[in-house]
C-alpha cells in the first residue's frame, strides 16, 4: 500500500525556519519531521511513499539522495573518480519524489499523483504532524465501513487552563486539558480512488472539495485517536516536539 505525504506548503507560520527549508524538512532531534512520519508508517510495515513536492522541494529530494550515500561506507578511488559503496544499515523504502507544483493546493496535488496511484487504496498525510496511532488498527476500521475516506479524529489538548465556574467560585480547574467535543481532522487518512472524483484541478482544496463533501455524501468515516497527536504549527510546538525527542519521551516513536 503507497503512502501518500503531502509536502508542498510553504510553512508561513513556521517564515524562522521555512526561509531555507520547508517545512517537512525541519528537524526533530536531528532528522526532519518528514523522517519521523516515515518511520511511524514503516513501523507497522507501509514502505513505499509518494511524496508530493512543491515549496524548497530540492531540498527533500537531496536529503534522500545525501540519505543513501552518506549513511554508507565507502571506498573511493581520486585518480578514477570510482565510488564503491559498502554495506549498511538503511530502511527499507521506496520513495517517491513527485512535483506538484509551487502554487498548488491541497487538492490538488493529491490529483497530480492519480497516475501514480493508480487504482489502488491507500493511505494520506501530511508533512508536519505524528501520533502513536495504530495504523493498521485504523486501515482495519476503513475496510468495515466501506466509505470512500477515513479520517483520524482527534481531540488536541488546549492551550490554556480549563475553568469551571459556580457562581464566582471556581469550581474546577483542569490544566490544558482536551477540548470537550472539539473533535479535529488529524490527518491521518485511508483513501479509496474514488476520491479523485472529487478534485478537478490544482486549485482543488482537499479539505473544502474532497473531505466536506464526502460527509455530505456520507462518504467519510472517522476514526477516534485518543492517544497523543501533535502538529507542528508553530515555533512552540517545534520546540515541544524536541523537547519530548530529547527527553527520551517522544510518544510516536514506536518503531
Amino acid at each position: 500500500m503507497k503512502i501518500v505525504i503531502l509536502a508542498g506548503g510553504m510553512g508561513t507560520r513556521l517564515a524562522e525556519e521555512t526561509e531555507v527549508r520547508p517545512k517537512p524538512m525541519i528537524e526533530i532531534g536531528g532528522m526532519p519531521i518528514l523522517w519521523h512520519i516515515m518511520k511511524i508508517y514503516s513501523g507497522h510495515n507501509f514502505n513505499e511513499f509518494c511524496i508530493a513536492l512543491g515549496y524548497k522541494g530540492d531540498s527533500i529530494k537531496h536529503f534522500f539522495m545525501d540519505y543513501c550515500n552518506l549513511d554508507a561506507n565507502m571506498t573511493i578511488n581520486l585518480a578514477r573518480g570510482h565510488i564503491e559503496k559498502h554495506a549498511h544499515k538503511a530502511e527499507d523504502w521506496t520513495v517517491h519524489l513527485i512535483d506538484t507544483g509551487l502554487e498548488t493546493l491541497t487538492g490538488g496535488r493529491l490529483k497530480r499523483l492519480q497516475d501514480w496511484l493508480k487504482k489502488e487504496t491507500f493511505m494520506l498525510t501530511y508533512g508536519d504532524g505524528v501520533a502513536d496511532i495504530d495504523l493498521k488498527a485504523m486501515l482495519k476500521f476503513h475496510r468495515a465501513h466501506g466509505r470512500i475516506a477515513t479520517l483520524t479524529a482527534v481531540r488536541p489538548p488546549s492551550r490554556f487552563g480549563g475553568l469551571v465556574f459556580k457562581g464566582d467560585l471556581v469550581a474546577k480547574f483542569s490544566e490544558k486539558p482536551q477540548v470537550g467535543e472539539g473533535w479535529i481532522n488529524g490527518g491521518f487518512m485511508v483513501c479509496e480512488p474514488a476520491i479523485f472524483q472529487y478534485l478537478k484541478n490544482d486549485r482543488s482544496i482537499l479539505e473544502v472539495d474532497a473531505l466536506e463533501k464526502l460527509a455530505s455524501d456520507g462518504q467519510l468515516a472517522a476514526y477516534k485517536h485518543t492517544g497523543f497527536w501533535q502538529c507542528m504549527d508553530t515555533l512552540r510546538d517545534k520546540r515541544f516536539l524536541e523537547k519530548l525527542w530529547n527527553e527520551k519521551k517522544a510518544p510516536w516513536k514506536t518503531w
